[in-house]
């Protein structure tokens, strides 16, 4: 009992708990908080409903107690009384995942992290006006019917991000076809009735360690792959999305930044290891077409990459950064990427990279961790992204 009433209040900041256990039948304080008998411990809003179906069902259940905005955790039993410093067990807690990751990434940035891990929560800043609706966008999640919009994503041998990209796509209104690098190889496809193309996040040619210079390899030589990609980027309607492996591949082209001499590059992790964490992002001020609509907003995303680290041959501003990671000490910005970058564009906005997984977390669902005062959402701020896309399109053709 003991152990699940602190790790419910390790999840967040600024709360604590006042428990009586004094109608609990069981005189020895230790045995009942150190109880392996079967049981269930649940927060609730609606006390009374819960409390009437309970009853109703025959179940059992003793109430014991109130969430308060202090960090104590106070336990009492008939008129003993055990204050508990939440903070302090809350690193107790976590020592054993600290000394492992000293053992993984080294004494500097496991120290980082464990310095960090209760510092960096996270907070949102959705843009005034957001509804939440499907209605205030104009997605059909229903629809079945072309919307004459044409999208592909573009796979490669090992890549996992292609379903959840064309769902995010498709509900924004895009009408995607799924292309692979075997299609653009052979000739097969030539993206001329595209206007967009995703490359996607996953583990292209088993992911080893710079996995994107086997996929960009797949165009830079194979003729017919490479003059579909040569004249898709001459247009001047069309549009591109990298992520994750996709970003990896679209620096490797240089097609973010044609006009530099000297190009951006993506690097190991400074921690040497896969990063795997939900955390935050701001949009600042940005030329992106899919993402300039947000800036000013700090939202929620995943990310999953061993090579997210951008490493800049210039100064900052010589590039269109669309996307920063909310805090740049470790695990915040998980790869140490210079400037705290998630995500950059090409100067006229069209083409976006970013290591962020946005295709993850279109759905409050998806979030770990979503503003209570927004239940009744349907879709996250993400979506617009996609619907800019759209429309830019739409307005492009």
């Amino acid at each position: 009992m003991i152990t699940t009433l602190l790790e419910m209040a390790f999840a967040t900041n600024g709360l604590g708990m006042n428990i009586d256990l004094t109608d609990i039948d069981e005189p020895d304080i230790i045995k009942l908080l150190f109880s392996e008998k079967p049981g269930i411990i649940i927060q609730v809003k609606d006390t009374l409903a819960v409390q009437n179906f309970l009853d109703t069902s025959k179940i059992s259940a003793i109430w014991i107690g109130d969430v308060t905005r202090s960090r104590t955790l106070n336990i009492q039993k008939g008129s003993e009384k055990w204050p508990l410093d939440i903070d302090k067990l809350r690193d107790t807690w976590y020592k054993t995942s600290y000394l492992l990751d000293r053992k993984q990434c080294g004494e500097k940035l496991a120290l980082e992290r464990f310095t960090n891990y209760k510092n960096q929560s996270l907070k949102y800043v959705f843009k005034s006006g957001f509804k939440g609706t499907f209605e205030s966008y104009h997605v059909n999640p229903k629809r079945s019917a072309q919307t004459g919009i044409r999208a592909a994503i573009i796979r490669e041998k090992g890549v996992n991000g292609d379903r959840e990209m064309a769902y995010a796509m498709y509900l924004a209104g895009l009408d995607v076809k799924d292309v692979h690098m075997t299609d653009l190889i052979t000739g097969r496809e030539t993206l001329e009735d595209v206007q967009m193309i995703v490359f996607v996040g996953g583990f292209s040619n088993s992911d080893v360690l710079g996995s994107a210079k086997g996929w960009a390899g797949a165009f830079l030589y194979n003729p017919k792959a490479k003059a579909a990609l040569d004249n898709f980027y001459k247009r001047s309607d069309t549009l591109s999305l990298g992520v994750c492996n996709g970003c990896q591949v679209m620096i490797e082209l240089g097609l973010v930044t044609p006009s530099h001499e000297d190009k951006p590059k993506m690097r190991l992790n400074n921690s040497h290891k896969f990063e795997s964490i939900f955390l935050n992002v701001d949009i600042p001020e940005n030329r992106s077409v899919m993402l300039q609509s947000l800036k000013g907003s700090r939202l929620g995303i995943w990310v999953a990459h061993g090579e997210g680290k951008f490493e800049f041959p210039y100064e900052e501003q010589q590039y269109n950064i669309a996307m920063k990671f909310s805090y740049e000490g470790y695990p915040g910005n998980p790869n140490g990427s210079a400037y705290a970058v998630a995500a950059i564009c090409s100067d006229d906005g069209r083409h976006l990279v970013m290591m962020p997984h946005l295709e993850r977390a279109i759905f409050p669902w998806n979030w770990a961790f979503y503003p209570e005062e927004r239940n009744n959402d349907q879709v996250t701020p993400w979506i617009e992204a996609f619907v800019n896309a759209r429309e830019w399109m739409k307005g492009n053709r």
